[in-house]
């Protein structure tokens, strides 16, 4: 029979690893984890290479311990640990308890110190111990019964040690590692050694004398460049051994049973990687329970009470006779209240049903082979008088328009309002929801998923309302973000109408200017090659043309745009390879890209909104996404020109806010010159120059404006004068004068600025005009540029995020006023401060005004919204009107 392995583990050492090879992660709370999560990840590699019986793990306490009585300059190099590091500890202890994993810390003594008189331990009671660490000086622990499984490269690699392995490795026996340190030292614990003896010299000579004391003894017989530094400091090597050494007799007063590992405590595990947000580790541990045969054992911790864990089960009943489906229609008829799940295809539809009122048994329709439950379902989907909370409406709108149904009385969205109350948690997927709300883990597959599932969304629902009205973002919810569910649902459906024709025609023509551009490319290159190739690219610009070489990467010369950019005043063929970099990008990503995208059955392109995605509130778009066409480049610009409207003699409609994000910084500062300029209808760049730059407003020159109009758009996102020196090509201390000047003048936006930064920093989030919050745990990091990115995003959140509230609003309130006048104008597109829609003719007028007044006062601020109309026969060609 085996001897059962007793897993001791260095506590410091493996969270200073964790902590120095991650990037710094935190939650969006601002919690920082990246030491709990690479310890955690490192521990949970080793439970699975080792399956241990026993676990402890061993900390330091203190600074001061036994050796600094020996040598008081002992580890006085070392830098304090970082704040960051240092919050970690304690939940990184929380993390342990919940692992039901004992550690030990006792003044005066070291990690090291534990961990050797615990293998002490265990050696007397035949147990195998494996000690992981990543300090080499615990190798001298290592015996026929203890090996050292060592750390190598950030958190992934692991190397053990056994007496053998520490042979091939140094040529000494583990016990012979202190000889070796008490020669060479160890700068990284201010043990001095001897002053010019290093690693190779220091095993050398114990690998010949054995001890350190035999080393000295026989000085003499040594070589002088030895034999000297040897008799000078024999004194303080013997200080050094002694400092080096592990002390295996520490006073514990413990029992080894305490550290029989019997398993986590997986209720509190996984609430505590819920709060820390460890999706890929809750992940793990959800799938072992699904996956387990047996119920997983759970044994409560002695201070808590934990329930058993087990997957969630729900009582469900599938109605078997057209009698019990009409039973559960009045049933809920007569509630008015349901959660609702619909599965199935945007393509096929509903598959299959999941419905259940508040304090009964769920019931599961198949509809797919029953015409009778889908004509139930339907029937309660398009009743208004039923409230429905689901997962995700938008798709149950998709999902009931392929049965030409339609769902009205949408009362609750859990996703989206989970997005609303953290848009920085990394998922809201609805097994996470269910265990970070509800503190139960859903099946993943098969109808227990579905059951548990929309169980968990009933009561969800009532949980995140709560949540929404404590932190004053009901309305928010209620009148903006949930009525556009449905709205963003019909826009998708309906689509946006293309001209293929067009579409060709486009592709073809930068077909040719590619092939143009590559000639002239390989003419000023003086012979063709793979345009691209980083490899071929980087031997033209730098080996054959002699171009400086700005920066390099692990494979050779860096060819980037940033590169490229800088090299372009340098040789011609750089601004061309730039222009056919854009070129190709164009042709491939947008416009041939789009002919896919085509639906064969309404000839129109269904881009998929994006609701729950930004951090900022704004909308996203994908496949494709028609809010990041690349209109800064004409070519880029002329895909509109495929948009067009969806039956002949209808427009295009484009309104579009004027400056939104400047007259919502005017509002939100006060400035009075500010205010004053948008309230006099002035060129707001204009005038920004006459102020920045001291001149008359009639004499700012097109370049000044310019100027004027970066300095402008770049306070709103918190520009450096670094940044703005690159973006108008100025020296940076030019830079610095602008804005300084700016903020002389603009004094309001200053102080609008600085008081932004303080109450993020105070309260850990930034909130819009409509209270919409963005956690900023940026902003407590200890890295410079982290940290400024987080002061940039307190500033800029509050104004963006105002201004997707505002067009959200104004989306909301066009839809029903369209709807109340029975127009058949259609709202088909939102790209950021701009909404197009698709108008007949003879609704044009009408439609004009509506939008621009609806637009216009969707929220009334200090300075007036100013909306700018165009009208056209595509999206590209439309004018101002």
């Amino acid at each position: 029979m085996s001897p059962k392995k007793f897993l001791i583990i260095d506590g410091n050492s493996l969270t200073h690893r964790a902590f120095h090879a991650l990037p710094p992660l935190s939650t969006s709370q601002g919690i920082v984890t990246n030491a709990v999560y690479g310890f955690t990840k490192m521990l949970f590699k080793a439970l699975e290479l080792i399956e241990p019986d026993y676990i402890a793990v061993a900390f330091d306490k203190g600074k001061i311990t036994f050796r600094h009585a020996s040598y008081a300059e002992y580890k006085a190099n070392r830098k304090s640990t970082p704040a960051e590091l240092r919050s970690q500890f304690p939940i990184l202890k929380d993390v342990l308890k919940c692992l039901r994993i004992n550690f030990l810390e006792l003044e005066n003594y070291e990690a090291d110190d534990i961990i050797g008189t615990l293998a002490g331990l265990a050696e007397k009671k035949d147990l195998e111990v494996i000690v992981l660490t990543g300090d080499r000086d615990v190798l001298q622990l290592v015996s026929p019964r203890v090996k050292v499984l060592l750390t190598q490269k950030g958190i992934s690699e692991m190397e053990e040690f056994d007496e053998g392995k520490v042979w091939d490795r140094y040529g000494v026996s583990p016990p012979q590692i202190i000889d070796v340190k008490g020669l060479m030292g160890d700068p990284s614990d201010n043990i001095p050694g001897i002053p010019g003896i290093g690693e190779k010299t220091a095993l050398k000579l114990i690998q010949e004398h054995g001890t350190l004391e035999d080393v000295i003894a026989g000085a003499e017989k040594l070589p002088s460049r030895w034999r000297n530094k040897i008799k000078e400091y024999k004194d303080q090597a013997l200080v050094s051994k002694k400092l080096a050494t592990i002390d295996r007799q520490v006073p514990l007063d413990v029992d080894l049973e305490i550290f029989l590992w019997q398993g986590p405590d997986y209720p509190a595990l996984l609430a505590i990687f819920n709060k820390l947000e460890f999706k890929t580790l809750t992940r793990g541990i959800i799938e072992k329970i699904n996956n387990d045969k047996q119920d997983v054992k759970v044994y409560p911790q002695t201070d808590t009470k934990q329930a058993e864990l087990e997957t969630y089960q729900v009582e469900y009943h599938i109605p078997a006779t057209i009698e019990e489906l009409n039973n559960l229609k009045r049933e809920i008829l007569l509630s008015g209240n349901i959660a609702l799940q619909l599965y199935g295809s945007r393509d096929a539809g509903i598959n299959e049903a999941v419905v259940t009122i508040a304090g009964k048994p769920v019931y599961l329709l198949p509809v797919r082979d029953q015409i009778e439950a889908l004509n139930v379902i339907c029937d309660i989907c398009a009743n208004p008088q039923v409230k429905k909370t689901c997962y995700s409406g938008k798709e149950a709108i998709w999902l009931l328009h392929r049965h030409n149904q339609a769902l009205e009385g949408l009362h609750f969205d859990i996703a989206l309002a989970a997005y609303l109350l953290n848009p920085g948690y990394v998922s809201n997927a609805l097994p996470d929801l269910a265990l970070q709300y509800l503190n139960i883990v859903l099946p993943t597959e098969g109808e227990h998923a579905q059951i548990a599932g929309t169980d968990a969304i009933m009561r969800l629902g009532e949980i995140l309302h709560r949540k929404l009205v404590e932190l004053d973002m009901d309305r928010l919810y209620y009148e903006v973000e949930l009525p556009l569910v449905s709205i963003l649902a019909e826009m998708e459906i309906e689509g946006v109408a293309v001209n293929p024709g067009i579409l060709r025609d486009m592709s073809g023509e930068i077909e040719q200017q590619i092939e143009i551009l590559m000639q002239e490319i390989y003419t000023l290159a003086g012979e063709e090659f793979n345009i691209n190739s980083p490899k071929q690219l980087g031997y033209i610009l730098f080996e054959k043309l002699g171009l400086p070489v700005i920066k390099r990467t692990k494979t050779g010369y860096s060819t980037d745009a940033s590169v490229l950019e800088e090299l372009a005043r340098y040789h011609p063929v750089v601004e061309k390879i730039l222009e056919y970099r854009q070129l190709a990008k164009l042709k491939s990503t947008y416009i041939d890209s789009l002919f896919g995208l085509i639906n064969p059955t309404t000839g129109r392109i269904h881009t998929t909104f994006h609701q729950d995605v930004t951090a900022t509130g704004r909308l996203s778009s994908s496949d494709p996404n028609l809010q990041n066409i690349p209109i800064r480049l004409e070519q880029g610009r002329k895909i509109r020109k495929v948009f067009v409207p969806r039956r002949e003699g209808n427009l295009i409609l484009a309104a579009d806010y004027s400056q939104i994000e400047l007259r919502i910084l005017a509002h939100m500062s006060g400035d009075p010159n500010l205010v004053e300029a948008f309230r006099e209808g002035q060129d707001i760049h204009t005038r920004t120059a006459a102020e920045v730059f001291g001149v008359p407003m009639d004499k700012v020159t097109p370049e000044l404006r310019n100027r004027a109009k970066a300095v402008n758009f770049g306070i709103v996102y918190g520009i450096s004068d670094f940044g703005l020196s690159r973006d108008i090509k100025v020296s940076r201390a030019e830079a610095a004068r602008y804005i300084k000047s700016y903020f002389e003048r603009y004094s309001g936006v200053k102080k609008f600025i600085d008081d932004k930064i303080a109450e993020a920093r105070e309260k850990g989030y930034a909130t819009t005009l409509l209270n919409r919050r963005r956690y900023l745990p940026d902003l407590f990091s200890s890295n410079r540029v982290t940290r400024a990115f987080g002061e940039r995003t307190a500033i800029n959140t509050p104004i963006q995020g105002s201004a997707a509230d505002i067009i959200k609003l104004a989306m909301v309130r066009i839809n029903k006023e369209l709807k109340r006048r029975n127009l058949d104008t259609k709202m088909i597109l939102q790209v950021h401060d701009e909404l197009i829609f698709d108008v007949p003719q003879e609704e044009l007028a009408e439609v004009k005004i509506l939008v621009k007044e609806y637009m216009e006062n969707a929220l009334h601020l200090e300075v007036p919204l100013v909306v700018d109309l165009k009208v056209g026969p595509n999206w590209y060609d439309v004018r101002k009107v």
